[in-house]
């Protein structure tokens, strides 16, 4: 895939403050599928982090103790992150949900880019992370 100009760069301070503040995470695409890597990492999120994790799925289900949900405007109350494990192709409409439920940033796990979707979410003034997970980025803001 070419780069092209305006390609998101994720901003470090973002990642670090995103990290740090205890939240209200929805992770779009966690069920009880132990293979999925969803599962583990929302459990850093919850155990390491401290942060309070939403589980999203199709069918809605209940993770880590956690009222599962099947769409993002069923959420109650504020979300501060959405966390999204799926696929590049339909992250797109899961960025634009958030954005209407009014969400403060979107996490793109890593492999999951849509540049134009990135994008869509800045403009509507989200902080916007892509490529990357957070269990990856703690260590190098000493979490």
């Amino acid at each position: 895939m070419e780069l092209v100009s305006g390609a998101h760069v994720n901003d470090p301070a973002v990642i670090g403050r995103l990290l740090r503040e205890k939240g209200r995470w929805a992770v779009v695409g966690l069920s009880n599928n132990p293979r999925r890597t969803a599962v583990g990492v929302s459990k850093y999120l919850q155990d390491h982090l401290g942060m309070e994790i939403i589980p999203v799925s199709l069918k809605g289900d209940d993770v880590h103790g956690n009222k599962g949900y099947r769409r993002l405007s069923d959420i109650p109350g504020q979300i501060d992150v959405v966390d999204c494990f799926v696929n590049s192709t339909r992250v797109g409409d899961i960025v634009d949900q958030a954005i209407a439920v009014g969400a403060k940033a979107v996490w793109l796990q890593l492999g999951v880019i849509d540049e134009a979707a990135a994008a869509r979410a800045a403009a509507a003034g989200l902080d916007v992370v892509m490529n990357t997970c957070p269990v990856i980025e703690a260590p190098y803001y000493g979490l």
